[in-house]
């Protein structure tokens, strides 16, 4: 699994998902110990190249998740790119520069080092 355990992220779509521009995924991860619903729109698939998955229900008030993919010297180089707003206005905006910002980025780092040991890089 590419989230910490922490998480308790589940993918409620029927499995397996067929993956393209319009598919619709809903997920029940923990946030903060708080149990969530989150459905994603794949909003822009180019296999091979990127996709972007977009919040249409959710935690925040906005959420895209771009991934992108392109050769590189032994392998693939992957990245990885949100733009995300949380509701309640400035009160939102401080909880995030308090904690949710770093919390993405706890995600995102296991997320990495989950893909390097899948892969077999250093």
């Amino acid at each position: 699994m590419l989230t910490p355990a922490f998480l308790r992220f589940r993918i409620l779509t029927p499995l397996p998902v067929a993956m393209g521009e319009g598919a619709r995924i809903e997920y029940a991860p923990r946030l903060y110990g708080v149990p969530v619903r989150w459905r994603t729109l794949i909003e822009i698939w180019e296999p091979g190249r990127r996709f972007v998955d977009l919040q249409v229900k959710g935690p925040y008030r906005l959420w895209r998740h771009t991934h992108t993919f392109r050769a590189a010297p032994g392998g693939t180089l992957m990245r990885d790119r949100v733009d995300d707003a949380l509701l309640l206005g400035p009160l939102g905006a401080a909880a995030h520069a308090l904690f949710v910002r770093r919390s993405v980025r706890r995600i995102f780092d296991y997320r990495r080092a989950a893909i390097e040991r899948l892969m077999g890089a250093a």
